[in-house]
């Protein structure tokens, strides 16, 4: 029963896995293609992980599993949160589909384009 319960989870995340990536090829834009980067596939390496934590039995390999489950968690959204924020910065263009921009509202415009000079003195 553990090995049916185990190959559910693994084909679940890479089920999961497999959407990401099909959403990294179709969204329209950076933005949106940082969700499809990093929930489905941060879900989907964690039903992974469960699954194969499963089929082994040694807890030192189990420990293993559960420390690269911590750190895709810990790691996932706090690098695409700044992939996010260097992409507006560097003006990327938002969809046509985007209604709000909540950043562009409260102040935080995208920088301009920025000349030797004034690089040199930063």
């Amino acid at each position: 029963m553990g090995d049916v319960i185990a190959a559910a989870l693994i084909l679940a995340g890479v089920g999961l896995s497999l959407l990401a990536g099909i959403g990294l090829q179709r969204f329209p834009d950076v933005f949106a293609r940082m969700h499809a980067a990093t929930k489905p596939a941060t879900l989907g390496l964690i039903l992974v992980l469960a699954g194969a934590g499963l089929r082994v039995g040694n807890r030192g390999d189990v420990a293993k599993l559960v420390l690269a489950a911590a750190l895709q968690f810990v790691t996932a959204p706090v690098a695409m949160h700044m992939v996010g924020r260097a992409a507006y910065r560097a003006g990327t263009e938002l969809s046509p589909a985007t209604t709000v921009d909540e950043l562009g509202e409260s102040g935080v415009a995208p920088p301009g384009p920025v000349d030797g000079a004034a690089e040199a003195q930063r």
